[in-house]
């Protein structure tokens, strides 16, 4: 269960990513709204809570967390290249997003493989 809920607030990161990023292109008057300020925190916030609960319930916690960390540090990569895709304009905009992009599918592999870099 926890796992399917962390996996749906994968998806919900990545699609308000993607969203933000298409309402600051088309509408970014859109971008004033309080939900779209708040929700990419919530989603945030509680996949991180749910992986803390996996690695917890999973019990990773007693072995190789490499793969964890990994997992952990990307994450701060992709938030970081959010924000500069956010906050930059035309082609460095556009390639600090599809680098998060990047960042968030690499993630998703480290998960399936509990492979990590550390």
């Amino acid at each position: 269960m926890v796992k399917h809920l962390h996996m749906l607030f994968m998806l919900l990161a990545v699609l308000s990513f993607v969203g933000r990023v298409g309402l600051q292109k088309f509408k970014p008057d859109l971008l004033e709204n309080k939900l779209v300020k708040v929700a990419p925190h919530a989603i945030a916030s509680l996949l991180v809570l749910t992986g803390i609960v996996l690695v917890f319930q999973g019990g990773w916690a007693q072995g190789d967390m490499g793969w964890v960390y990994s997992k952990v540090i990307l994450l701060f990569v992709f938030v970081g290249l959010g924000l500069y895709t956010m906050k930059s304009e035309g082609m460095k905009k556009w390639a600090a997003a599809a680098a998060a992009l990047l960042i968030y599918f690499y993630i998703i592999g480290i998960a399936f493989s509990k492979q990590g870099f550390i």
